[in-house]
């Protein structure tokens, strides 16, 4: 049985480990939390490696759980859509919503996760060890064994529960699919694309060279740049490229020139805006995009994992980070029902049951935005779309929300629930333009019925044909 006194062990003290644990210290047990990096708070960060992210209504809420809402805020820099580049230099603004309270906002992630462990460690019944990277976790004991960076000597913490936290590379999950006692599904799905950061610096009086109130995009089909804001004036860019197989790609833009000519063909107007552009390059890393699904997520009633360490996911949607927080939420939701009533078995097993359809497809969701951003952002038939979209949400706020309002601004309808509705809306709006049936001569609620029933229609035979 679950008690206040109980001890958890928490590896892994990123954003989503962080506000796991101050959450649940704040439920009043005893936390050990574990980190095999350095104290972000005291070291410098790594260039090139997601220093921003888009925080959005889900991950807001895990926040306000754990009363760190406005604090957060205060880091935010909100973007009201985005902002798309064409080859010319032309922009159009596709915001995000048509209601004037619906935005996403650019967020340090090293200053979010200071955040936390700022207020965690203030929690009296919270101990925090830094550079102690994991080497073996005991599933059914719930402990595990550390290697001391500093020292080099191993040590080993147990918990009543020990939760994985521990991101894409975890270790935790690692020792399950190891582990050979139980059957663990487990999948890791690449992008052919990778990423490398890059630099807009602010101007010398610390301006913005260009509209911060936007999630900046150049789609150029296979690939593109997108940039977010930061709160020191600069933009942090990232290039999202093919690794081979393409007239540019990461294989063969391995010289000065060669990064220069492809970057002043595609994308002369963010050119002018990176004079670090070639040492950058080559100076940061190029990092991986994949999707991980495994499960069971627990095991033994005593090991349980969340975050990324579950549920990996590719950034297209904005939303691994505010995923990650609302599993700290349904966490605390199943808490609530089931505390001083249930063991650690039904509780990871009755949050893994409410969770992982979710997580599942909000993985399929971030994939189909890649393509969507980087292919579709430019061409009429999209832009027709949110246009209509962007309408129909301005004119009928209570009657419609296009599939992005539904994941990013909709926390209390699951992530399955906005697949499903959102990709049957795109089909019936996407049908009716190509098919002329929402002429301009129409009356706006006139189209909006129209969409209604064919989304509707959509609905239905999808919940006939996969029952």
């Amino acid at each position: 049985m679950l008690e206040k006194n109980n001890n958890i062990l928490i590896i892994g003290a990123g954003l989503c480990g962080s506000l796991l644990a101050l959450r649940l210290a704040q439920r009043d047990y005893n936390i050990t939390l574990i980190e095999k990096r350095p104290d972000l708070r005291k070291t410098e960060q790594d260039a090139g490696r997601s220093i921003n992210l888009a925080l959005s209504d889900r991950g807001l809420r895990g926040l306000r759980l754990a009363g760190v809402e406005e604090k957060a805020k205060e880091l935010c820099i909100p973007m009201l859509g985005r902002m798309i580049h064409d080859k010319e230099g032309n922009t159009f603004l596709s915001k995000y919503s048509g209601r004037e309270d619906e935005y996403i906002n650019s967020v340090s992630r090293p200053g979010l996760n200071m955040l936390l462990l700022d207020a965690v460690e203030a929690m009296p019944n919270v101990t925090i060890h830094f550079n102690l990277g994991c080497k073996t976790v005991d599933l059914e004991k719930g402990s595990a064994t550390f290697k001391n960076y500093n020292t080099n000597e191993e040590v080993t913490f147990s918990g009543d529960v020990l939760l994985g936290t521990d991101g894409a590379g975890s270790m935790v999950r690692k020792s399950m699919f190891l582990h050979r006692k139980f059957l663990f599904s487990f999948s890791q799905e690449w992008l052919t694309h990778g990423y490398k950061e890059i630099t807009i610096p602010a101007t010398k009086d610390g301006g913005y060279r260009t509209d911060k109130s936007a999630l900046h995009i150049w789609p150029r089909g296979e690939d593109m740049l997108i940039a977010l804001p930061n709160l020191d004036g600069s933009f942090t860019v990232t290039l999202f490229l093919p690794y081979s197989n393409s007239d540019y790609c990461f294989d063969n833009l391995t010289t000065p020139e060669m990064v220069t000519e492809y970057f002043t063909k595609e994308y002369p107007d963010a050119v002018a805006l990176m004079p670090n552009l070639v040492e950058e390059f080559f100076e940061n890393p190029t990092g991986p995009l994949g999707t991980i699904k495994c499960a069971p997520w627990h095991s033994y009633g005593k090991t349980l994992i969340l975050g990324d360490a579950a549920h990996a996911i590719v950034p297209f949607y904005g939303q691994g980070m505010n995923a990650s927080f609302e599993d700290v939420v349904v966490f605390d939701e199943i808490l609530d029902k089931h505390e001083g009533k249930a063991d650690w078995n039904t509780i990871f097993s009755e949050y893994e049951k409410a969770r992982k359809k979710d997580t599942d497809a909000i993985a399929d969701l971030a994939v189909d935005n890649f393509h969507e951003m980087k292919e579709h952002t430019a061409s009429p038939l999209f832009q027709a779309k949110r246009k209509l979209e962007t309408a129909f949400e301005a004119q009928f706020p209570n009657k419609y929300y296009s599939k992005y309002s539904l994941v990013t601004f909709n926390e209390h309808i699951t992530y399955y629930e906005a697949l499903q509705r959102g990709r049957a809306q795109d089909k019936a709006i996407l049908n009716l333009i190509a098919d002329g049936k929402l002429p301009d001569t129409m009356a706006l609620e006139e189209k909006l019925k129209l969409v209604i029933k064919e989304t509707e229609d959509i609905l239905h035979d999808d919940a006939v044909a996969f029952g």
